[in-house]
């Protein structure tokens, strides 16, 4: 089926050209190709044109064990879209998939487990224990940002040095995943681990012999501390701490949670998080930095420097 990779194609260079997410665009791409891979086995070969409820049904069936819901219900949301892409291109005079519904999501059940004051204080002496002054002071940071920010795994990866705006004490944050960039004000507690690691990690590049990386946070050999070793590392201090840790989206719940306790505006919080899938939003009334930065200063990581100073 020749013709369903060109309309594969021509579907995901449609989506490109909306500006949707790189990463949702490769996403989509692959859930495709494994639909159109599992059309092509089909014996006898059913055509583009003669696919129908039936057959959808059955391979939806087929990727859906042992799947979780939220998977099978995005899959089904991308099949769709092409779906009426091919009605677009007259190939199908109606989307069958149009009247299909997914398993239905119940939102709050999806929240990853917040993570306790008690096993976060836990996380951070397992991490400042690290061998090595840098690593510690790597670690350390990397904790005091996942929770202190709310940034998610890809952000962290992709901060550079320019990223930081010393004078001001803002993290600014691109936009891959949001489509727009944003900046937050450091909590104090963040703020200062962030320095402590600073010279640090320019006398390891200069071992190295790599001082021109511009990666905020680098690894032992001198290069971009990336996504995967950030996850991997962390769920090593994690099982050390004795701290059940599933997934690092826990620290930017924990993160949300603990600033609404504190006392936060909603607003302010999804500002902070750079969260755009509420569609109200979008109408928010424009916050300003002065009231962005109590909200930082309110978070209950700053708590943690009394508590700091005392085990020192």
């Amino acid at each position: 089926m020749r013709r369903w990779d060109r309309l594969v194609e021509g579907y995901i260079e449609e989506y490109r050209a909306r500006g949707i997410n790189p990463a949702t665009v490769a996403h989509t791409a692959a859930t495709l190709d494994r639909w159109g891979r599992w059309l092509k086995q089909r014996r006898p070969r059913v055509s583009i044109e003669r696919i129908g409820a039936e057959l959808i049904t059955r391979y939806i069936a087929s990727c859906s064990t042992f799947r979780a819901k939220a998977t099978v219900y995005g899959n089904l949301s991308m099949m769709r879209g092409f779906g009426d892409y091919l009605v677009r291109q007259g190939l199908w005079s109606v989307s069958p998939l149009r009247w299909m519904k997914g398993p239905k999501l119940t939102p709050y059940s999806r929240l990853p487990k917040r993570i306790d004051r008690e096993h976060m204080q836990a996380l951070w002496r397992e991490a400042g224990s690290r061998r090595g002054e840098c690593s510690a002071h790597l670690w350390v940071t990397v904790l005091a940002l996942l929770y202190g920010t709310g940034l998610r795994r890809g952000e962290l990866e992709r901060l550079d040095l320019e990223s930081f705006d010393r004078a001001q004490g803002l993290l600014r944050i691109d936009g891959r995943k949001t489509g727009s960039e944003r900046c937050v004000p450091l909590p104090p507690v963040a703020l200062q681990c962030l320095e402590a690691y600073l010279p640090l990690r320019h006398n390891m590049l200069e071992r190295k012999e790599t001082i021109g990386e511009r990666a905020l946070l680098v690894s032992r050999r001198g290069q971009r501390l990336n996504a995967q070793t950030i996850s991997n590392t962390i769920h090593r201090i994690a099982r050390g701490a004795g701290v059940p840790i599933h997934s690092l989206h826990q620290f930017r719940h924990t993160c949300a949670s603990d600033l609404l306790e504190a006392g936060v505006h909603i607003a302010e919080v999804q500002r902070v998080l750079g969260h755009r899938g509420i569609a109200t939003t979008v109408r928010y009334v424009h916050i300003a930095d002065p009231q962005r930065r109590e909200a930082m200063r309110m978070h209950p990581l700053n708590d943690w420097l009394a508590w700091q100073e005392k085990a020192a």
